[in-house]
């Protein structure tokens, strides 16, 4: 008898499916790149955005956390905002032309960012770049799904998952080489993502699968998506209940966690006192770190899942991330000890946001599913970012509370 062979996962997937997918995660590595650029940029910019001159009243740490949180606030709004609008023209249009409308939107207006004289310039920019941000979510999502093959879609997802991690660490590289040029050259370098744009145009066309249907719809009259209120009816309310739930946990606990993270190691004891260059640098070893750890969490959470099950390795990730975020207020408010923690941090945060497809898409039928985890997302997205109960006030307090128990031992 012959034994068994055992073939690849990727055997079979032709050349244009990885060209696909490449171009999709290129598109969502730089997406994640420009959402990331103003979390690292946050308090140097609205340091000089909201200084009122020579004489004026200095910029308080509180008067960061507050407008910083506002912006955040408006950005993710964008972003759901973006993501619905641009989920409907890519059925409509078409899953290619959104795509390359989507990264220019995101690409320009992050560029413009730079040209920002007072804070709400900069949240009026910031908002239109979160549209772009949410569209091309979508869109990449939605093209990486039809073209693949059915058996091997969670593989793909997962690789397509990993290009947050490596778009949070691109921006934390680029923080560090060009730290001594100010804030806003960093917001200039937001515009390569338009590279992308001819990519898609000149690699990528429409699925297959889109063009057939689109065009039965046409011929039947039946041009229409599934609308907003047929998730909560049925056999859909249900899991749309659930993926509410999951979502908000996974999206409040990814934005509100690894986004502070730059205001959280500025705020340390140790970092008082350095020149700009410095911080910046120990913010860019920071989030490096995270997203090291982020990377591992994205791309294992599909195997540990096969291996365990998807839900006992998503609760295990929430309750890592919980228990990590906690520790962060226990590292003696040191750069080094933070940086050690950072790992696991991104491990269980991003494991846990990567997740959250996985289990959506199993529980909610492929025609509503896109929609649905969009509207999920959507709550999370809207939640305030300044306040009392925002993770600015976490972050800040966090990096107090720490700064006096290492004074106190």
């Amino acid at each position: 008898m012959s034994a068994p062979s055992h073939t690849s996962w990727f055997e079979g997937v032709t050349p244009y499916q990885w060209r696909v997918l490449f171009v999709a995660w290129l598109g969502w590595v730089f997406d994640s790149m420009d959402a990331t650029i103003y979390a690292i940029v946050l308090h140097p910019a609205l340091h000089d955005l909201l200084h009122a001159g020579p004489g004026g009243p200095p910029v308080s740490d509180g008067d960061i956390g507050w407008y910083g949180g506002i912006i955040f606030s408006i950005f993710l709004i964008g972003w759901a905002i973006g993501g619905v609008l641009f989920g409907v023209a890519a059925d409509y249009f078409g899953r290619t032309k959104t795509l390359i409308v989507t990264i220019l939107v995101y690409a320009v207006f992050t560029g413009l960012a730079a040209l920002s004289e007072t804070w709400w310039h900069l949240a009026l920019y910031r908002f239109l770049t979160a549209l772009g941000v949410g569209g091309e979510w979508a869109a990449g999502a939605s093209i990486v799904a039809e073209v693949w093959p059915e058996e091997k879609r969670a593989k793909a997802a997962g690789i397509l998952q990993s290009a947050w991690a490596v778009g949070f660490f691109l921006a934390a590289a680029f923080n560090l080489l060009l730290s001594g040029y100010g804030w806003r050259i960093l917001f200039v370098v937001g515009v390569a993502p338009a590279l992308v744009a001819l990519l898609v145009r000149l690699w990528v066309k429409e699925p297959e699968r889109w063009v057939k249907a689109h065009a039965q719809e046409i011929q039947s009259g039946s041009l229409r998506g599934v609308k907003l209120p047929e998730l909560f009816r049925g056999d859909l309310l249900r899991p749309t209940l659930v993926g509410f739930g999951l979502a908000f946990v996974a999206v409040f606990g990814l934005w509100g966690a690894t986004n502070w993270t730059a205001t959280l190691v500025r705020r340390l004891p140790d970092m008082k006192g350095l020149d700009a260059a410095t911080v910046a640098t120990n913010v860019s070893y920071a989030i490096m770190w995270l997203n090291a750890g982020a990377l591992a969490g994205y791309l294992s959470f599909g195997p540990l899942a096969d291996r365990f099950g998807r839900r006992p390795v998503f609760a295990l990730m929430c309750v890592g991330a919980w228990w990590c975020c906690r520790s962060s207020s226990w590292s003696r408010a040191r750069t080094n000890r933070c940086c050690c923690c950072s790992p696991c941090w991104g491990f269980s945060t991003m494991g846990s946001s990567a997740g959250f497809p996985f289990i959506s898409r199993s529980s909610i039928p492929p025609a509503s599913a896109r929609r649905a985890r969009v509207f999920a997302s959507t709550p999370a997205a809207c939640w305030p970012q300044s306040g009392r109960f925002s993770p600015a006030t976490w972050s800040n307090r966090s990096g107090a509370w720490g700064g006096r128990r290492a004074r106190s031992r």
